[in-house]
């Protein structure tokens, strides 16, 4: 291994997309908990969650947190992973891993530096793409992070594909969106 050097060919587009999503999915892993307390702090007040505890009021991030584990259990703070893991996959592979493709799109031929506009443009197209693609990825994890850790009995969906199923089934294809 001694004087190996790093290869001078540049990763393939391939190679970034699934790279990113990758580094997305372990970033996801660490912060998950973090995304199911803002999800329950943004919708407390608007909607009644299935509790133990019929008065739990989340404050704060951190009391969000303990809030989650004393009545529903760690557990419950990575409920929705699975969909959250298929959105940053989706999410971080078109908008950082194709970004370099895309820049080179809005580039002049034959210029050497990519411009200000063109990594703009490139930017906004990967971001759009991205966000459209992920959308339904996002309703359903959102969904599981919201409902809480109902019991067997009254659990909505029997799993991320079934959430997909129902939803555009009960609320048709838009609703994924």
């Amino acid at each position: 291994m001694v004087g190996l050097k790093p290869p001078e060919v540049p990763p393939t587009a391939a190679v970034k997309f699934v790279s990113a999503g990758m580094a997305g999915c372990i970033a996801d892993l660490c912060t998950f908990p973090l995304d199911t307390a803002k999800v329950r702090l943004q919708i407390q007040g608007e909607v009644k969650i299935p509790r133990t505890i019929s008065s739990v009021e989340y404050r704060g991030v951190l009391g969000t947190l303990s809030t989650v584990v004393r009545t529903e259990g760690a557990r419950s703070l990575y409920s929705g992973l699975a969909a959250g893991l298929q959105r940053q996959m989706s999410f971080a592979s078109i908008r950082i891993g194709l970004s370099d493709s895309v820049k080179q799109l809005y580039t002049t031929k034959g210029t050497e530096n990519t411009g200000l506009a063109a990594r703009l443009l490139a930017g906004c197209t990967t971001g759009a793409v991205a966000v459209a693609c992920a959308q339904p990825t996002d309703v359903v994890k959102v969904r599981f992070q919201a409902s809480g850790a109902p019991s067997d009995s009254s659990r909505r969906y029997n799993g991320t594909v079934d959430a997909y199923r129902t939803i555009a089934r009960e609320e048709g294809i838009r609703g994924l969106w």
